[in-house]
This record gives C-alpha cells, sequence and structure tokens, in this order.
C-alpha cells in the first residue's frame, strides 16, 4: 500500500492518529520537501514517529517516482505531504503512476491553507479560485494570477494567494551547466508579494486592486501558537494594500505567508471578525464601509 498522509501546518504533532498508525507500519517514509515546508526537521519527525524518514525533493517526486514505489504493492510506503495531500499542491502524478503499476493508494487528509485560513474570520463559502505568486526576475514577471483576481473580485469573492518558496533551486547558470548547487532557500514576503501584484496593476491598468481601497488580510504559520517550534506563532494583519506594504517586515512574523484579497461580498461579520488584526480599524472599517458596502454601525465594537 502507498499511503499519502497529510501532515498539517505546524509540527510533528499535526499528523492525524491514522496517519501517525500508517507510517508506522511502513517500511520506508518519505518526506515531499518541495512544494511546501513543514516547521521543524526531519529529525523532530523521525522522533516523534520513531523511523527514519527519506527527505523526497523535486527530483525524486517528479523524476524517480519508482524509487518510492518500489516495493509498494508487497509492503506499506508512506509519501508525507505537508498541508493536505490534495490541498494547494496536488499529488495526482504519483497517485497514478501507483494505479498504473497495481499499487493500492490510500491518502490521509489533513489541514491545509486551503480551509486554515478561516482562521482570520473570512467565511470559506466566500472564497473563489486560489492563485500561485512567484518570484519576479528582470525578465519573467507572469501575470496570469491577475486574470483569476479579476474573476474573483467580479463576483464578489476573496482570493487566497499562495507566495512563492524557492527550495532546492539552482541558479540559471548551475542548471545549464548540470551542476548540482542549490541557492539558499528563499520565501517570498508580504510586501514584496503586495509590490508585485501592484506592479502588474500599474503594467494592466484594469482597475483590479487598488492601494487605497482594496482590502487585503496577510496570515504567518497558520495553525502555530505561542508554544509552536522555535517559539514561532500564528501571526494575522490586515488593511489596505498600501497600509500592508508600509508595514516592516518583521511584523508579518516568520514564514510561510499567505495573503488574501478581499472580495465586494464581504460580510460585516468578517469585517468585525479580522478588525481584531487590522493595521488601523478605523481605515478598515471605513474602507468596508464605503467601498465595500458593509453595514457596520449597529455592530460598533469599542475602541481599544
Amino acid at each position: 500500500m502507498l499511503y499519502i498522509i497529510g501532515l498539517g501546518l505546524c509540527d510533528e504533532k499535526d499528523i492525524t492518529v491514522r496517519g501517525l498508525e500508517a507510517v508506522k507500519s511502513s517500511s520506508r517514509v518519505y518526506l515531499e520537501a518541495y512544494t511546501s515546508i513543514l516547521l521543524v526537521n526531519k529529525e523532530r519527525l523521525e522522533s516523534f514517529y520513531g523511523k527514519e524518514v527519506i527527505v523526497a525533493d523535486r527530483d525524486m517526486v517528479e523524476t524517480q517516482a519508482e524509487e518510492i514505489l518500489k516495493g509498494a504493492d508487497k509492503q506499506d510506503v508512506s509519501l508525507l505531504v505537508v498541508g493536505d495531500p490534495f490541498g494547494a499542491t496536488t499529488h495526482i502524478d504519483i497517485v497514478l503512476r501507483a494505479r498504473s503499476s497495481g499499487i493500492p493508494v490510500r491518502v490521509i487528509h489533513n489541514a491545509s491553507i486551503m480551509n486554515a485560513v478561516g482562521a482570520c474570520g473570512l467565511q470559506l463559502y466566500n472564497f473563489g479560485q486560489a492563485v500561485s505568486l512567484v518570484f519576479f526576475t528582470d525578465t519573467w514577471k507572469p501575470d496570469s494570477f491577475y486574470d483569476r483576481i479579476r474573476e474573483n473580485i467580479g463576483l464578489g469573492l476573496h482570493t487566497l494567494v499562495l507566495l512563492d518558496i524557492k527550495v532546492k533551486e539552482q541558479s540559471e547558470e548551475n542548471l545549464a551547466r548540470g551542476r548540482k548547487i542549490y541557492e539558499p532557500p528563499r520565501y517570498m514576503s508580504i510586501p514584496q508579494a503586495v509590490s508585485q501584484l501592484l506592479e502588474i496593476e500599474s503594467l494592466r491598468a484594469e482597475n483590479v486592486l487598488s492601494p487605497k481601497t482594496t482590502l487585503a488580510i496577510a496570515l504567518s504559520r497558520v495553525g502555530c501558537d505561542d508554544a509552536g517550534p522555535d517559539n514561532t506563532r500564528q501571526r494575522i494583519v490586515c488593511g489596505t494594500l498600501e497600509q500592508l506594504s508600509e508595514q516592516p517586515p518583521e511584523s508579518f512574523g516568520e514564514p510561510l505567508h499567505s495573503l488574501v484579497i478581499i472580495g465586494k461580498r464581504l460580510h460585516h461579520l468578517e469585517v468585525v471578525y479580522a478588525e481584531e488584526y487590522a493595521v488601523c480599524r478605523e481605515t478598515w472599517r471605513r474602507v468596508a464601509r464605503e467601498v465595500y458596502g458593509c453595514v457596520l454601525d449597529y455592530m460598533a465594537t469599542p475602541e481599544i
């Protein structure tokens, strides 16, 4: 049996009981380590699981999947995935490879940013298409995400923007020369994400995003509390795009980061819940009322 097991969002203890039982029954345990990261190292996982964990990078998962599947028709093998196996990044390819080899597959689900984003108070029913935002280069600035955001906003829906990470990436020169030399890990910050979004808005000029009147919510390390690994914790900050761009990077907490662009179907309860995290409550409520049409006065909360 091939088990594809979601690990959740934070540390080694987020695995489900069913997932832990599958890990303990497995002869080999792989950790998919390129589409996202867990906030603890593999040694913490090994100590908790009582199993050796083999790190599976992009090359192994995409081009050497047979190594993972080897013997899985006769014994249990586990592939661990941060979040949920079919969350932000699906793993359909390895499932299809297993099926074609006659290997049974069982998927064990867990929390991912796709549902844990509700921690900021926005209703999951009000989300549209999620988009990914990659690091821009001088010669490569893909903007297909803009069209998805425009479609969501046209329907009044929120947009979850997943920010890029670069783990075990090669420079163009090293890639061209076939040298297995990797760049240091990089994680997109909220200010950089906002800057890229507004750069594309300035180029496209379709009035989809406005620095002063588009509300957004930044999230980091969702699901972690103060007692988490390395004393990290969940952080939520909301305001206009302009306000978020002006905050120091440390105000958003440690990576991984995500950003939500607020749609016009904003409910007044969403506004009231999220204002606890606002850069400026007065601006948050004013824009929600004047631009998004939320009726808030009868539910006014005391100022702190």
